[in-house]
């Protein structure tokens, strides 16, 4: 292979089995009940009470109802909460991080997640563990030649105890088929992954079975279950799944665009009464979302309709020190360069619903008032 600059020989990178790792939490000392006892809202019961109503009013003409997530929703054991949501009816697409799947798909495939950064970066083990990576990259390589973005794929693995890897000549005879008849799309591509997947890591093909012992904790795989999107938006290298030796960034790329394209539809669909929240996501959220507008309301501005108007609703701990309803802080303020406000606020018609606070505080209030 050609190179320019050096690359380190990250495929002879050396991964232990996941059960090695001392993992810090198993999932019921961390698991948030949807019947827990709700938190004083305190000074946000207003808020609180307006981003139900806003909830309610978009359901009930049909508009969606977006929550993007960083990981420490799933990290505060509040996965149980949002599938409560969901079966609901409130919710009509997830959106998250790579973390946000990954620490899911652990707690679902062995009951535990979490890792000693410090210690385990040090001695080169952060991240480095077997399973994690392995059947992340086998459930997006497979998934991508049906069509599937990162978060239905993992959420198809989780729910059916496994996945079925095509036969090689079955799909190499693709491939040949699709030299001669370009169709124009990217299934060869995804085949082409899947292939060189199967040989670098000699994936067994048929039926590989992977049980996970606590599948019905999994957020992503109610998500899938219940048909409703939940779409993942990586950077490569962001997460620990990159450590792991087979890793190939052109499958984890391929299953994150067609992520990007089923939330731009979301988008879409925001209309004039549409609501979007964001939890605990400082950064991936505020970036996508407002790329995904921007999409969203090109093509809408080619189908006559007028751009989205969203309601949002954006929870963090962040102390904001700005009134965001005078408008955008200057640059001299530290209130500026807070991202999860200031792309949120350049997207919002109106003035942001800020609701600082803990998420489980926000969420198990809001699961309050919407299932009540």
């Amino acid at each position: 292979m050609l190179v320019s600059h050096r690359q380190a020989e990250s495929e002879t990178v050396r991964v232990r089995p996941l059960a090695e790792r001392h993992s810090k939490h198993r999932f019921e000392e961390i698991r948030t009940d949807p019947h827990d006892p709700t938190p004083d809202a305190g000074g946000l019961v207003a808020q609180l009470d307006q981003l139900a109503d806003r909830i309610r009013r978009a359901r009930a003409c049909g508009a969606s109802v977006l929550l993007c997530y960083g990981a420490h929703l799933i990290k505060n054991g509040l996965g149980p909460v949002v599938a409560d949501l969901l079966r609901g009816g409130w919710i009509t697409h997830l959106a998250t991080n790579g973390a946000g799947v990954i620490h899911d798909w652990e707690y679902a495939f062995h009951g535990r997640s979490e890792e000693d950064v410090r210690g385990n970066v040090a001695d080169g083990t952060f991240g480095a563990w077997d399973e994690t990576g392995r059947y992340t990259l086998m459930a997006i390589a497979v998934g991508a030649t049906h069509g599937m973005g990162y978060g239905e794929s993992i959420g198809r693995l989780v729910r059916e105890g496994g996945l079925r890897v095509p036969e090689r000549e079955a799909l190499q005879q693709q491939l040949r088929a699709w030299l001669q008849a370009p169709e124009g799309d990217e299934h060869a591509g995804a085949v082409t992954d899947l292939l060189r997947c199967m040989i670098a890591g000699q994936w067994d093909e048929g039926w590989i079975p992977i049980d996970h012992s606590m599948a019905q904790i999994s957020l992503t795989a109610t998500a899938d279950a219940l048909r409703i999107p939940l779409t993942v938006h990586p950077g490569i290298g962001y997460d620990i799944v990159y450590v792991h030796p087979q890793a190939d960034g052109a499958v984890f790329g391929r299953a994150a665009g067609i992520d990007f394209r089923v939330l731009c539809q979301s988008v879409y669909e925001l209309g004039a009464a549409g609501v979007v929240m964001s939890v605990g996501s400082a950064v991936t959220a505020p970036q996508v979302f407002e790329k995904a507008a921007s999409v969203a309301n090109n093509l809408r501005r080619q189908h006559g309709e007028d751009a989205i108007s969203p309601y949002i609703a954006v929870n963090d701990l962040q102390p904001a020190t700005w009134d965001w309803s005078n408008g955008e802080p200057p640059a001299s303020e530290a209130d500026y360069y807070l991202r999860f406000l200031k792309s949120f606020s350049r997207v919002a018609p109106e003035p942001l619903n800020y609701l600082g606070a803990d998420n489980r505080l926000v969420l198990l209030n809001l699961h309050q008032r919407l299932m009540d």
